[in-house]
């Protein structure tokens, strides 16, 4: 028996890279996933067309988790489509890089809203639809929580995921929802490609910097992610779980 059988999943921005694969992996374990995305109708569907034609079930569902009054709905259909929500994954964000000098408001509000607010709201409405049974939400962090120079406001939304990890899985206890954060390190995802990290200086400082000689894959994470939604880790909560080959920054 899959060890997610019955289990019905919300992860948000799985229409690539992370997302996609947690999406995928949950579903081949048994899971009914909800595919959100925000602009990438194609490659939700792609997500969604992969799950069912290995013979399991999901759905896309086009929500902007930065924009509070799309988050009830996407929340509602997933209720609708499955029933109560057993597994969420806040995966959906956003990175830009900048230096001091360059920060603006609009630097700051954009990863702000879609890091952080967006998480807690998406939470906070997923939250009041949880199955009564209780079940995880696992928060995709970063290790750049611990500080990237050029990277400031997207390292502090990271390090607020892991204090908002914290807050939560000490307040949902008493609800039997587990929280927890999952923070990779550099994974080759189409963002990675997009940004011309691949083969920078950057991208060789990391490898150096990562004892098992590499940067991630998307599935790397998604099979962490699949322990922490089980009941495998149902002892597992308030933790933030670094992901990255042991480079920690």
């Amino acid at each position: 028996m899959s060890k997610l059988n019955g289990k019905v999943a919300l992860v948000t921005g799985a229409s690539k890279g992370i997302g996609a694969a947690i999406a995928l992996e949950l579903a081949a374990n048994g899971a009914a996933v909800a595919v959100n995305y925000s602009s990438s109708t194609e490659g939700a569907n792609k997500v969604v067309d992969a799950i069912k034609a290995a013979g399991g079930k999901a759905i896309a569902i086009q929500a902007n988790v930065a924009d509070p009054a799309s988050i009830s709905g996407l929340v509602d259909s997933v209720v609708k489509e499955f029933g109560p929500i057993d597994i969420l994954v806040n995966n959906a964000g956003v990175y830009e890089f900048a230096p001091l000098e360059a920060i603006t408001p609009e630097h700051f509000h954009k990863q702000f809203n879609l890091n952080v607010l967006g998480l807690i709201l998406t939470t906070q409405a997923a939250v009041a639809k949880f199955s009564p049974n209780g079940g995880s939400i696992i928060n995709i962090g970063s290790v750049a929580a611990a500080g990237v120079p050029a990277a400031s406001v997207y390292s502090a939304t990271k390090g607020a995921v892991d204090s908002i990890t914290g807050a939560l899985a000490q307040e949902l206890g008493s609800r039997r929802i587990r929280v927890n954060s999952l923070n990779p390190g550099m994974i080759e995802t189409e963002g990675v490609h997009a940004a011309g990290f691949l083969g920078s200086e950057f991208h060789k400082e990391i490898i150096a910097k990562t004892p098992l000689g590499r940067i991630g894959q998307p599935n790397d994470v998604a099979t962490i992610a699949t322990f922490l939604a089980s009941d495998e880790s149902t002892w597992v909560n308030g933790q933030s779980i670094q992901a990255s080959g042991g480079n920690r920054l």
